[in-house]
């Protein structure tokens, strides 16, 4: 898709989110045709400020012939190589754009458990995302379009929207949720179930876990701050009313019970076996290494794609898995689930309360000042 708003998206990645400087080194990675585009703009751009870019092309299409068979040693070996050249990385683009999200669907259990311990966690969770400056963004193509049941002209113009929205502005607007989430300690999700559902009701503490803001350097679209639960601290059940696409498969209404920190039950009204092998991959992906509050007002909906339906607003999402370093628990794992409960008025309602104290009822922050910060109004890009 040709396109000017890829050149103004490409000065955001490369001046703003990553804040590339001459001659240090920029690793693109570009998954899917579509998001050639786009990669040629960070390509460009990259070269216009004297870093150096490098890019790799990717695609579930292809890794998926290599996925199905791969032995742990061929798994290392991809590895090893992929390693080197994050090594050399100043800063990393992940640019997202594959033709068909189902092309893993068919790849087992055991093999994806491989490539999650065995390549993306030594490559990405150790070292893209704890050493480089990053940010991943996925791409407005026809199959985003699909999952997001829009018309590619309709999603185009939504995804600009959202991409290119005020992040300075974002950032400065969430410095007071930041501290309220820096001086809390108890935490409490409520939300009534709904056909039959289990509903939330969930307690944990954030005590002295530090507060993270999201204004667009790590991910595009943005809008959430994150911090993390105290590693057995959780208790309570909670069910997601957000789709999600892991892995090829799609997962609806998974419903999870903890007790001292580990979830004891695992439910999903679809592929509810695999879940559970999810579940099993290690220790810790039993318990949770993020939580995290959505609020970008350009976001109302789900699309079955993780980067944009975390940041839904009036969502929170609460993540099996790795905890990140700026907010640590603890918790190691090679999987890093975001799962994502909208609590607007449409999607059931619900409450979060910080130390007893409702803060947000119904996706809306009772503090109206930090709720208009967050409002479409005031982050329209200029």
């Amino acid at each position: 898709m040709k396109d000017k708003r890829n050149a103004t998206l490409a000065k955001t990645l490369i001046d703003y989110s990553t804040e590339l400087k001459a001659g240090e080194t920029v690793y693109i990675e570009i998954k899917g045709r579509e998001a050639l585009e786009l990669g040629k703009e960070l390509i460009k751009r990259a070269t216009e400020v004297g870093a150096n870019p490098f890019w790799f092309y990717n695609d579930e299409s292809l890794l998926r012939q290599w996925m199905k068979t791969a032995t742990d040693e061929q798994f290392k070996m991809q590895a090893d190589y992929h390693l080197a050249m994050m090594q050399k990385a100043d800063a990393y683009i992940g640019v997202r754009g594959s033709d068909n999200p189902f092309d893993l669907s068919d790849v087992s259990e055991e093999q994806r458990g491989k490539y999650q311990s065995l390549f993306y966690k030594p490559v990405h969770l150790e070292e893209r995302v704890k050493r480089t400056r990053w940010v991943v963004m996925r791409y407005p193509n026809n199959a985003m379009a699909q999952l997001a049941e829009k018309s590619q002209e309709e999603f185009e113009e939504f995804y600009f929207d959202v991409c290119c929205a005020d992040y300075a502005k974002m950032s400065k607007a969430m410095d007071p949720l930041k501290a309220l989430m820096d001086a809390t300690d108890k935490v409490r999700i409520v939300q009534p179930g709904v056909d039959g559902s289990a509903g939330t009701d969930l307690s944990f503490s954030i005590k002295d876990i530090p507060t993270v803001k999201c204004s667009g350097l790590r991910n595009i679209p943005d809008g959430e701050c994150f911090t993390a639960p105290v590693r057995d601290s959780v208790n309570g059940v909670i069910t997601y009313n957000c789709p999600s696409l892991y892995n090829g498969k799609v997962f609806e209404r998974i419903s999870l019970t903890f007790e001292n920190g580990k979830i004891i039950k695992a439910t999903a009204d679809t592929n509810g076996e695999d879940l559970k092998g999810i579940f099993d991959t290690d220790e810790g992906a039993r318990y949770v290494g993020e939580f995290s509050l959505g609020f970008n007002p350009f976001v109302l909906h789900p699309m079955k794609d993780t980067l944009f339906d975390e940041k839904i607003k009036g969502s929170l999402h609460f993540t099996p898995g790795q905890c990140y370093d700026e907010a640590p628990n603890g918790n190691q794992s090679s999987i890093h689930w975001d799962l994502v409960l909208i609590q607007r008025p449409e999607y059931g309602g619900g409450e979060v309360y910080f130390d007893d104290k409702l803060i947000r009822k119904d996706g809306v922050f009772l503090d109206g000042a930090l709720e208009s910060g967050f409002s479409a109004e005031n982050l329209k890009a200029s």
